[in-house]
């Protein structure tokens, strides 16, 4: 049996707010401390409506770590201004960027160590997001470059977040917008 349209609009709008729940939650609490009572209660549906969206809390957290994902790699898109030459847009693209992930300590500092605690599941989303942003430097950068690098660049720059969630200096992520661009440029500028 179909849904209708006004259903479907229902059960979006419960799934969002799942997951706007979920982003509050973890931000507020920590992951771990998190409960399926607290995300339906925030999210003003019924439990049976959480099971409706997602099998467990680590897929809500997992659906959640892909959104924030592509936001922040949309965030990257909208900061590519084609008027200035490529080496130009790398560090203004990576500055935005990180200027994003800084903008909510607490989720990041979830989103980034929590999902790794997931065990396979979480490994699989954090692979998939890897991808999908080595993906966009290689439609980028072109075919010179290979997936390999891209790959690397993405996961030296994420290394060089989680550091600063370690530390405590998220709030020092755009400066490294200058030294990771020096690094996406090495890595292009080296490509045959």
């Amino acid at each position: 049996m179909a849904s209708s349209p006004a259903m479907a609009d229902v059960l979006t709008d419960h799934r969002e707010r799942l997951l706007e729940a979920m982003a509050h939650s973890v931000a507020a609490k920590g992951y771990a401390a998190v409960t399926i009572a607290d995300l339906a209660a925030e999210a003003r549906v019924s439990k049976r409506s959480f099971y409706e969206h997602f099998s467990d809390k680590p897929a809500c957290f997992i659906a959640l770590y892909e959104l924030a994902s592509l936001n922040s790699l949309q965030v990257l898109r909208q900061a590519l201004d084609a008027r200035r030459d490529w080496h130009t847009q790398v560090e203004q693209a990576l500055g935005a960027y990180l200027a994003h992930l800084a903008g909510n300590p607490a989720l990041l500092t979830t989103l980034f160590v929590d999902i790794m605690a997931l065990g396979p599941a979480g490994l699989a989303a954090r692979r998939r997001s890897t991808q999908r942003f080595a993906d966009f430097i290689v439609a980028i950068a072109g075919p010179a470059l290979g997936a390999e690098q891209a790959v690397a660049i993405v996961g030296g720059i994420h290394e060089w977040v989680l550091d600063a969630v370690e530390r405590g200096r998220i709030d020092r992520l755009p400066a490294l917008a200058a030294p990771g661009a020096r690094l996406v440029r090495a890595v292009i500028d080296a490509q045959p």
